[in-house]
């Protein structure tokens, strides 16, 4: 396989692995935990060191934001380490502008926290932001108190914050299309005035991802309390509570990991050891490595690693994937090579991402090869006799050039157009990919 992509070159062509690997990857830190630990160390009551700082597009993103409000970000990205100076819950900026790019954890997170302090802040992103809803989240903060407009069209960015903060009471999701607007509303409600009670109606959409905020506000000095209700639960954060100053560790992109795990599954006898992931991590997405162990894959898990091994026996399986939607593309590429079909559903939020990713995985699995049908919530891939070569369209997707990369290491011939696309998460992943493959 080719070291990595040039700047600015439109295509990388993967080579296949001509023997199976041993390797150990040292993914880089989660961006999940980099853009919460960001603005949780602003809200709090002195300096925190945050190490393993994931920088990629995504969190330069809330980085620069934070900077443009008024926080004193001392960056030290060789070490992978950011001092961030709290301000106890207060913007020192009276009016801002933050450009958020394509990054929907800084655009939701950064509207909630603006929203709990005083000023104007006006909040806009690229065009396919501006496509990405954020109205559950903006009726959720008005339930609260919160003074928001929409500078564009209703229930989308760009948004503007207007009032004095948040006064708190009770707002409801249900059936949200994004755990983001959750997670956005509680770092932002230790802020409130008043208690703030979030109602959670129904099932939610990643909901590993409310968990991993729920933990990090603790670990930062945040109480809350749950009560279960006929239609879900209920998330009660007490008033008068600061999130507390400490030095933080982020953990490796449990996300960005699994590609390297689906690329041991796909190889006989290939063997890959994810250092700092296991049990223990805040991530939900750690649990892709029991799917690949349904499809067939030698899997053990520890506190803080995860072993994966090639078996040769890929197998379709039949899985709902709503707690984990950031792992479908990699099961729908693994599925390519599994003896029958694979169904995935409960995953209707795919179309709201960075692209519809279910349209583009039907229109990429089928120029390989494969007989793909997708529903507003599903996907179903009958894989091949044999993979095509091909040249992949990514759609500006970090998830569809990583995934999509993982059948290049098998099946000979296939093209990853607009590499450089996963710098939103992972800017250097075709170099560590191919130090993979080559580990053998």
């Amino acid at each position: 396989m080719e070291s990595s992509a040039p700047s600015h070159v439109h295509a990388i062509t993967i080579e296949p692995v001509l023997r199976p690997f041993d390797a150990v990857a040292h993914v880089p830190g989660s961006k999940s935990i980099t853009n919460r630990a960001l603005p949780i160390a602003a809200m709090a009551d002195g300096v925190s060191t945050l190490n393993g700082v994931l920088f990629s597009d995504d969190t330069r993103c809330m980085i620069e934001s934070l900077q443009r409000l008024g926080f004193q970000l001392h960056v030290e990205e060789p070490a992978k380490r950011i001092r961030v100076v709290g301000r106890n819950g207060r913007i020192p900026a009276d009016e801002s502008s933050l450009f958020c790019g394509n990054s929907g954890t800084t655009m939701r997170f950064l509207t909630a926290v603006c929203a709990a302090s005083s000023g104007r802040h006006c909040l806009h992103g690229v065009p396919r932001m501006h496509q990405r809803p954020i109205g559950e989240l903006i009726t959720a903060l008005a339930m609260l108190g919160g003074q928001l407009d929409y500078k564009g069209a209703p229930g989308f960015p760009p948004v503007c914050t207007t009032g004095t903060g948040l006064v708190g009471g009770i707002c409801r999701f249900s059936a949200t299309q994004s755990s983001q607007y959750i997670s956005a509303v509680l770092l932002a409600s230790p802020l409130a005035r008043q208690a703030v009670r979030i109602r959670l109606d129904g099932p939610v959409t990643s909901e590993p991802y409310v968990e991993m905020t729920l933990n990090m506000m603790d670990q930062f000095g945040i109480a809350f309390e749950q009560e279960t209700t006929a239609t879900g639960r209920e998330i009660i954060i007490a008033p008068g509570q600061h999130y507390h100053h400490r030095t933080y560790a982020i953990e490796p992109d449990a996300s960005n990991a699994s590609y390297f795990l689906a690329a041991a599954a796909l190889i006989p006898q290939a063997r890959v050891r994810i250092a700092g992931l296991g049990n223990t991590s805040l991530q939900g997405d750690v649990a892709f490595a029991q799917v690949l162990k349904q499809v067939g894959a030698a899997v053990e898990i520890l506190d803080d690693q995860i072993v994966l091994g090639g078996t040769g026996q890929i197998s379709g399986i039949d899985i709902n994937m709503n707690h984990i939607p950031d792992m479908v593309q990699t099961l729908a590429v693994v599925a390519l090579f599994a003896r029958g079909p694979t169904h995935i559903t409960g995953v209707g939020n795919l179309r709201l991402k960075e692209t519809d990713r279910l349209a583009a995985l039907q229109t990429e699995l089928t120029r390989l090869g494969a007989q793909v049908r997708t529903t507003a919530d599903s996907i179903t891939i009958e894989p091949p006799e044999f993979v095509r070569p091909a040249r992949i369209n990514t759609y500006d997707d970090h998830r569809m050039a990583m995934a999509f990369a993982v059948a290049g290491l098998r099946q000979s011939g296939i093209q990853i157009e607009d590499p450089d696309c996963c710098a939103k998460t992972y800017p250097d992943f075709f170099r560590d990919l191919a130090a993979m493959a080559a580990a053998g």
